[in-house]
């Protein structure tokens, strides 16, 4: 029931006690006290049912008003489960029911008539009252089994997650992790086996980018096995301090123009950091002998990181690709308000901007 439904209910129970009172035509100040009392204390019978109840026993007696003492009866029955405090009230309810108009002697069967007719009178509010006190018990203990029943559907989706991720995890480290540990020892043995300083520089090169690979594919299946729990191993995560290792480790002649502003946001930095990664990557794999150069430029709303790169020198050998790291990209840049385009460069080369909003969405 609604906060208004509740409140169209007891504005209705309140005008029809204040009609049954004045139906019994209250004609004295103090029957007229009590007339009032009783249908005053309907009003917190919600919250102070036991004091509205006790409330609406003079009017009962005095009176004969009883539609005020059954409301609030039915109060108490709702709000309490003590069976000897329900008979006490049911009791009381109906002695006070003999008082107005009682004129001696009674004859035997109209007072048999009288003590059940009271008696049921008192009775049908209580049991009302304990119908509805079972049926919000009833609603209450439904949401806890949907509640519960929902928390193991989770832990079963969960479940079942954690074992799809280990078994990718297992994939990664047996295949992959297995087919660049061969290409690190080749381009080893290569490196040892030559005399010519250039290939030995690539084979290093070569070497050196395998062993990187490793380790964030190591990293990657640990984060894939942690999943779900507390600690997820997403620590820690690269930033623009790491900046320059990157670039460094490349393996591509890469010149780096303008700064970030100062105080950007983590997850920011990472979103800058994985996007010149992936530009690189694809610079390493698509246009070999060129070189790159990566820019920043911000103004008081927006900051760019502009990664472009010339024509390659060397031929292209076909790699397997299906643009999932430029898809990564845009997600990453989406979550945070921004933009990734990508498009082929005037002179035959390539040219990757990423934009962000200098003030984050939700922040």
């Amino acid at each position: 029931m609604t906060r208004w439904q509740a409140l169209l209910a007891d504005a209705g129970l309140i005008a029809v006690a204040a009609l049954d009172a004045a139906f019994n035509q209250p004609g004295e100040p103090v029957t007229v006290g009590a007339a009032v009392l009783a249908v005053g204390a309907l009003l917190v019978r919600r919250r102070l049912p036991i004091p509205a109840f006790v409330l609406t026993l003079p009017a009962l007696v005095l009176v004969g008003s009883m539609i005020a003492a059954l409301v609030a009866l039915y109060s108490v029955a709702v709000r309490y489960s003590s069976r000897p405090l329900l008979a006490a009230c049911g009791t009381v309810a109906a002695v006070g029911y003999f008082f107005p108009g009682l004129e001696l002697p009674y004859s035997q069967s109209d007072a048999v008539l009288t003590a059940i007719y009271a008696t049921m009178t008192a009775a049908a509010p209580i049991f009302f009252g304990r119908l509805v006190h079972a049926r919000q018990e009833l609603a209450l203990r439904l949401a806890d089994i949907r509640a519960a029943r929902e928390h193991e559907r989770e832990l079963d989706a969960q479940a079942i997650l954690a074992k799809e991720r280990n078994q990718l995890a297992r994939e990664m480290h047996d295949v992959v992790s297995h087919q660049v540990s061969l290409i690190a020892v080749q381009a080893g043995a290569l490196g040892v086996s030559t005399a010519d300083p250039r290939v030995k520089a690539a084979a290093e090169n070569v070497r050196q980018l395998s062993v990187g690979t490793l380790d964030e594919l190591r990293h990657m299946v640990n984060l894939l096995r942690a999943s779900g729990s507390r600690t997820t191993g997403l620590t820690p995560q690269p930033t623009l301090s790491d900046l320059d290792r990157l670039i460094a480790g490349s393996g591509i002649e890469t010149r780096l123009t303008g700064a970030a502003p100062e105080g950007i946001d983590t997850a920011v930095q990472r979103t800058i950091y994985r996007t010149i990664q992936e530009a690189l990557t694809n610079v390493r794999k698509h246009a070999p002998g060129s070189t790159a150069t990566v820019a920043f430029a911000h103004d008081d709303t927006d900051l760019a990181v502009t990664v472009t790169n010339t024509p390659p020198t060397r031929p292209t050998l076909a790699l397997p690709s299906a643009r999932h790291g430029l898809v990564g990209l845009q997600e990453r840049a989406a979550l945070l308000g921004g933009t990734v385009r990508a498009a082929p460069a005037g002179d035959g080369g390539f040219r990757l901007e990423l934009r962000l909003p200098r003030a984050q969405p939700g922040r």
